[in-house]
């Protein structure tokens, strides 16, 4: 099984940004972590902060990978186009959040993503991205 990570703006951050929410992991901790726990997955991971490379990521990615966890950060509330390829490629996508946005500002109750997505796991910290492999484990 092949899955791809993408991580949007300012995840490239975690372990030193807004700890109290984001906790003190970095991701590039966290990933090898899960790389180790799944060894029998193909995981890739990709990280930017630029709209259009998320797109293009995606794109690139939508059609070779069983799977793809995404967590688009601030773009979740604010990119249809990020919305619209998700609903454009073949690999089923997981949108993810670490903190449970409905707790928090209300812009961030609305996602462009999530009708397009196989389903959403926000709450869980860093552990909503195993949660999202194991989704697709369990199909």
């Amino acid at each position: 099984m092949k899955l791809k990570v993408i991580n949007g703006p300012n995840l490239n951050l975690l372990g030193t940004r807004e700890t109290a929410i984001y906790g003190t992991t970095s991701f590039d901790s966290f990933f090898e972590a899960l790389q180790k726990k799944y060894p029998d997955i193909e995981l890739s991971y990709f990280q930017s902060n630029i709209e259009g490379e998320l797109i293009d990521c995606l794109q690139e990615s939508g059609f070779e990978y069983d799977g793809i966890i995404l967590n688009a950060g601030a773009y979740t509330h604010t990119s249809i186009g990020i919305g619209d390829t998700v609903k454009a490629i073949a690999s089923p996508v997981v949108e993810v959040h670490i903190s449970n946005t409905f707790s928090r500002e209300e812009f961030r109750h609305k996602s462009y993503i999530s009708a397009g997505a196989k389903g959403v796991i926000l709450g869980f910290g860093l552990e909503s991205y195993t949660l999202a492999i194991e989704s697709f484990l369990s199909i």
